[in-house]
């Protein structure tokens, strides 16, 4: 995860659109890690080594990250019109899993086109969400203030989030490099609560780590 969002912000300014935007929307965008990534950028940016093509403000960054964020939930949405239930036959494969979306479904007939906001703050759902309302019978026009609430309250928030840890952080003088760590652990802790919250997953990654532990232990022995 670290060095995805290394490899990302190290290309700029442009990179992060594109990832925030194919993330939003797009059936590949489940592979990328929108908040961490979004938390990262503003707090590069507030240090001033987040490369990009011009001098800008955080406050016309964030407003790039929201825009980015709604074009890639109507282009999901306009995805989903087009397709239709058709999506739903689909095979699995590499990069698509069945259960994602219906999994999106669930969550979106149980919160309605609040979900469209909602989802914004959940891995992998808010990739699939705005195509569900794609296929439903819900119109653009119902569909866009919940797709720009959504897409403002997410994006301005996480990257304003890492812009002013980072300069509380830089402010108690801790140096960059532990700064950094600092701000990569925060980034991943909405990642790792979705992840864990739930009893099968937490057994799952305990019953991995022990295992691990007792294949090195026996090494150790020898």
């Amino acid at each position: 995860m670290e060095g995805l969002l290394n490899l990302i912000t190290g290309l700029g300014v442009f990179a992060i659109m594109f990832v925030i935007f194919a993330e939003s929307g797009l059936l590949i965008g489940f592979l990328f890690p929108g908040d961490s990534l979004l938390f990262t950028a503003g707090f590069l940016f507030q240090q001033g080594i987040l490369p990009g093509p011009i001098p800008m403000s955080i406050h016309l960054f964030a407003f790039l990250l929201f825009l980015s964020a709604s074009l890639g939930q109507s282009t999901g949405y306009l995805f989903g019109k087009r397709v239709g239930r058709k999506l739903f036959d689909r095979k699995n494969s590499r990069f698509f899993r069945k259960e994602n979306l219906v999994r999106t479904e669930e969550f979106y007939d149980k919160h309605g086109p609040l979900a469209i906001s909602l989802a914004c703050y959940v891995p992998i759902v808010r990739t699939f969400v705005p195509i569900v309302a794609g296929v439903s019978k819900m119109t653009y026009k119902q569909f866009l203030p919940f797709n720009i609430i959504g897409a403002f309250t997410w994006t301005y928030g996480f990257t304003y989030l890492g812009y002013y840890a980072g300069k509380i952080l830089h402010d108690a003088g801790i140096n960059v490099e532990v700064a950094a760590l600092i701000i990569i652990f925060l980034s991943i802790s909405p990642m790792l609560f979705h992840a864990l919250r739930e009893p099968s997953r937490r057994k799952a990654l305990w019953d991995g780590t022990m295992r691990e532990l007792r294949v090195i232990f026996r090494r150790e022995k020898r």
